[in-house]
C-alpha cells in the first residue's frame, strides 16, 4: 500500500489550474476581486477535504489487513516527509540488493537494464505541461487569449478610455491659454490629416484651402502664427464657410486644436516652404511678418 500525496499540495495545485483557467479564459482581469472566483476556490478546498476523509477511511480499512510486516515498512514510509521521499525518488541510488529487485531480465553485451520508476517531480512537471497546452491550445482556439491583435484592441481601448477621463478633468485648452510645444507636433499631424488635408492637403501644401507653408495669409485675427492658427480653428474662416468653426461644432477639443496649430507652425516656420514649383499652391491674401513667439 502506498502513501498518499499530503492534501496541501492537492489545494496548491488546484489553486493554481484555476489561477490559469481564469487567467486564459477570464475577460476581466480583475478576477482575484471576484466573489464567484474566491467562492469556487473556497468549494474545491471543501472539496478536497471530503475527499481526504474519504481517502483516510480507506486508508484505515486498507491498513488493517496488512500483515505486521507490512504495517511496519507503510509506517516507515509514511513517516518519511514528502519533499525528502521526492528528492530521493529525484536523486538517491539504489543499493545493490534493491538494484537485484527491479533488473530486467535481458541484456546485451553485458549491459543491464534497471527498471527504474520515473522521478516523481520529472512526471508532475509532465502531466503539468500536458494540462497546461490543452488548456493553452483551447483558449488560444476559442477566447482571445494571447492573440496579439486582440491584446492591441484591448489595449487601445483602454488607453482611449483613460483619454477620455482625462479629457473629462483637465482643464479645457482655449485661445488665451494655449500654448505651443515641439512635443506634440507628430499627434498634431495625424490630427491634421484627419481633419483638414481635404482641404490644405498633404503636409499644408495647399488645394482647395490655401497653402499653409508659405507667408501669405487671408485671414490675420492674431499678432502670431500659432494664435492665429488656433483662432481659425475654433472661429472658422468669416469669408469661407468651408473652413468651419471646429471647436465649437465639437468637431475637436481645443486640446486637439493646440496640437494641430503646433503642426501648422512647425511646417510654415521651421520648414522649408512648399513652392507652386513644388507642386504647392499658389499664395493667397497678404504677405504676413508674424510677431516672434508661438504664444
Amino acid at each position: 500500500m502506498k502513501t498518499r500525496t499530503p492534501l496541501l499540495i492537492y489545494i496548491a495545485v488546484t489553486i493554481g489550474i484555476t489561477v490559469l483557467a481564469f487567467e486564459m479564459f477570464a475577460n476581466d482581469t480583475q478576477y482575484l476581486s471576484s466573489s464567484f472566483f474566491w467562492g469556487l476556490i473556497i468549494i474545491t478546498i471543501v472539496l478536497l477535504f471530503i475527499l481526504n476523509a474519504i481517502g483516510d477511511l480507506i486508508e484505515n480499512e486498507s491498513f488493517k489487513k496488512l500483515s505486521e510486516e507490512e504495517k511496519a515498512a507503510y509506517l516507515k514510509e509514511k513517516n518519511t516527509p514528502y519533499y525528502q521521499k521526492l528528492w530521493n525518488s529525484a536523486f538517491k541510488k539504489q543499493s545493490a540488493t534493491e538494484e537485484k529487485d527491479i533488473l530486467i531480465d535481458h541484456g546485451f553485451d553485458g549491459i543491464t537494464e534497471l527498471d527504474n520508476s520515473l522521478p516523481k517531480w520529472w512526471i508532475g512537471l509532465f502531466y503539468f505541461g500536458c494540462i497546461f497546452c490543452a488548456v493553452y491550445l483551447t483558449a488560444f482556439a476559442f477566447t482571445d487569449y494571447a492573440h496579439p491583435e486582440a491584446e492591441l484592441n484591448h489595449e487601445t481601448k483602454t488607453m482611449l478610455a483613460s483619454i477620455e477621463e482625462f479629457e473629462k478633468t483637465a482643464p479645457q485648452i482655449n485661445l488665451e491659454s494655449a500654448k505651443y510645444s515641439a512635443d506634440n507636433i507628430a499627434e498634431g499631424q495625424e490630427l491634421f490629416k484627419t481633419n483638414c488635408v481635404t482641404c490644405h492637403g498633404d503636409n499644408g501644401k495647399g488645394g482647395i484651402g490655401p497653402n499653409l507653408t508659405d507667408t501669405h495669409w487671408i485671414n490675420i485675427k492674431e499678432k502670431s502664427l500659432f494664435k492665429n492658427v488656433f483662432w481659425m480653428l475654433e472661429n472658422g474662416s468669416p469669408n469661407n464657410p468651408t473652413m468651419r468653426p471646429f471647436i465649437k461644432e465639437g468637431t475637436i477639443t481645443g486640446r486637439d486644436a493646440e496640437k494641430i496649430a503646433a503642426y501648422v507652425y512647425h511646417i510654415n516656420q521651421e520648414t522649408a516652404p512648399i513652392t507652386p514649383a513644388q507642386g504647392g499652391a499658389a499664395p493667397q491674401g497678404e504677405d504676413v511678418k508674424w510677431e516672434n513667439g508661438n504664444e
